[in-house]
């Protein structure tokens, strides 16, 4: 009988090789002190971590949106290869077989766990070892404190508007708080114990994040007289923009914030969730370095894309700007790992263009497990090594549609859309992106040579399968009055599914006048219709006795007519 040890198992993992610790911070743009984006941003954990390992200051997110972005960071998979575009996709509906990130370690023994949002929304418990909360419900936040009467700060402008858009300091300590402190406090355990395997560790803090509500000793850090806008912002900023470029630009949040005169107030509530996500990190950073693995774990921070507050008239992310694209990467490797001996060296920074997608790669080649084929951008373990080192590669950012992008170079980046508007920017001379130079000739020369680093043959959309949609709730008939319609914002699906038993038939709801048919939808029958956000959708029998009704909310959603 022959025993097998540890380090005799081929692409296994050894008592030797390196830990992983895998912080996220959700919609971070760069308003941390390391990166100067915000001249008030009060970031001291984070800076620290930065002085400690490489910051990269021109790292990218492969798209500007949560779902988008964290599929490809944790399959490796860009969405121009997945098809993987939206946040209203399914990742395991677009992306079924994916070999995520804690998966490929465990299989290379690895324990794998984590805790907080990595995933959008969900925890895919065939990922993980453990999770907390536990695997199993798919719900990776832990009991959270909010304000029982809301909105507090920002009424509702319509039925278009995110209903999470809101801010304003809680009367609670951290541990009242909830949420991101209960994180830092599990992940915190699990750095301060000693482990019989080399462990992967995601961390998901969920600030700044929207709604922007944390303790009140976080906004007292930022006086409200003393708020500054954003550098970024320019009144004028959108005049040069080509029409695609416009029409994502200017949205009716910004005007909205601006006409309840709450632009600095949600500046405030955005510094001042950066500041509580930071102190989350702190204490996560404190129990690695005070436990018994700080000496054999690498250190990973990013977020998941950057966020407008009022730069080129916008609001919130979705955009190819660098306010959007633009992220935090810090890499802290300990000397003695596997795939980089001599370890980071401290404070240092590098200024190349990288993908967030790189991640995958690059955790891989530090620990020394097997190179994963389907991965699809560089590591940058040479950038480790080297920051100054030559680097051939650009950043693509995907945005919501196989078409429209953006490519990060080390001094230019561009934006292509749909219909073929395109839009230059020199990052050097111009870091706010306030002077398009696409039209100019004199720098055709830069704009063709980035763009030929943009998608080639990009995947397909795969349009979410009514199933996974939210669900839009369902008024029975006499349970409450019909609200009237006040139909307001752009125009999309929601698809009704009769699961009545019977047929029904299905009219909008038009005020005061007789309401609109929209036909008969057959017992067991789906149906997408192209609605908008505060429509109100009647349902009745074939008798034409009400049912009962819908709201449409802000987004894509099924309409499902159960049984009577």
């Amino acid at each position: 009988m022959i025993c097998l040890s540890w380090t005799s198992l081929s692409g296994l993992a050894t008592a030797e090789q390196p830990n992983v610790l895998f912080i996220s911070v959700d919609d971070l743009n760069d308003w941390i002190g390391c990166l100067k984006g915000h001249p008030q941003a009060r970031t001291p954990n984070i800076d620290r971590l930065a002085k400690s390992g490489t910051l990269f200051t021109n790292a990218h997110c492969g798209s500007p949106a949560c779902n988008g972005s964290r599929s490809a960071i944790m399959s490796g998979q860009p969405a121009y290869v997945s098809g993987m575009y939206d946040n209203l996709q399914k990742m395991r509906t677009v992306m079924p077989d994916a070999e995520l990130i804690p998966k490929y370690f465990s299989k290379h023994g690895y324990w794998s766990a984590g805790s907080g949002k990595i995933l959008h929304y969900i925890i895919d418990a065939q990922s993980w070892d453990e999770y907390n909360p536990p695997k199993e419900t798919e719900d990776p936040f832990p009991r959270t404190l909010y304000p029982e009467q809301r909105p507090v700060s920002l009424p509702r402008g319509g039925p278009w508007q995110y209903i999470e858009t809101d801010w304003g300091g809680l009367d609670a300590t951290d541990e009242e708080f909830g949420g991101d402190w209960l994180v830092s406090k599990w992940i915190g355990e699990q750095l301060s114990r000693e482990h019989d395997k080399p462990f992967f560790l995601a961390c998901g803090i969920y600030r700044p994040h929207e709604p922007w509500f944390v303790p009140q000793k976080y906004f007292d850090q930022f006086p409200l007289d003393e708020i500054q806008l954003p550098p970024g912002y320019a009144p004028d900023d959108i005049d040069d923009l080509p029409p695609a470029g416009k029409k994502l630009a200017r949205n009716r949040y910004f005007a909205h914030i601006q006409n309840e005169g709450q632009w600095k107030q949600a500046i405030q509530g955005y510094l001042a969730s950066i500041a509580f996500a930071d102190a989350m990190v702190g204490r996560v950073i404190t129990a690695l370095e005070e436990g018994p693995n700080n000496d054999n774990t690498i250190v990973m921070l990013w977020s998941d894309h950057g966020w407008h507050l009022g730069e080129k008239e916008h609001w919130q992310k979705y955009t190819g700007w660098r306010v959007c694209t633009r992220v935090p990467l810090i890499v802290r490797v300990p000397p003695g790992t596997s795939g980089l001996d001599e370890g980071t060296q401290p404070g240092s920074v590098c200024q190349a263009p990288v993908s967030l997608v790189s991640l995958y790669t690059t955790l891989i080649e530090l620990a020394g497990l097997p190179a994963k084929a389907s991965l699809h951008e560089p590591s940058l373990v040479p950038l480790l090594k080297d920051p100054q080192t030559t680097w051939p590669h650009m950043a693509v950012t995907q945005l919501m549609s196989p078409e429209n992008y953006s490519v990060s170079g080390s001094r230019w980046r561009y934006i292509h859309y749909a219909n073929g508007d395109e839009e230059l920017y020199d990052v050097e001379s111009d870091p706010y992106e306030w002077n398009n130079l696409a039209g100019d000739p004199k720098f055709a020369e830069p704009l063709s040579r980035l763009k030929q680093h943009g998608p080639k043959d990009p995947a397909e959309f795969v349009p979410p399968a009514p199933s996974s949609l939210t669900k839009l709730k369902w008024h029975p008939a006499g349970s409450t009055s019909v609200p009237a319609s006040n139909p307001d914002g752009n125009r999309f699906n929601v698809t009704f599914t009769n699961r009545s038993g019977q047929p029904v038939k299905v009219f909008q709801s038009v005020g005061d006048q007789t309401p609109q048919p929209f036909g008969v939808l057959e017992s067991g029958w789906s149906k997408p219709q192209l609605t908008r956000p505060g429509t109100v959708w009647l349902i009745m029998d074939t008798n034409d006795q009400p049912l009962g009704h819908f709201v449409v909310g802000d987004r894509t959603a099924q309409a499902v007519i159960p049984k009577p």
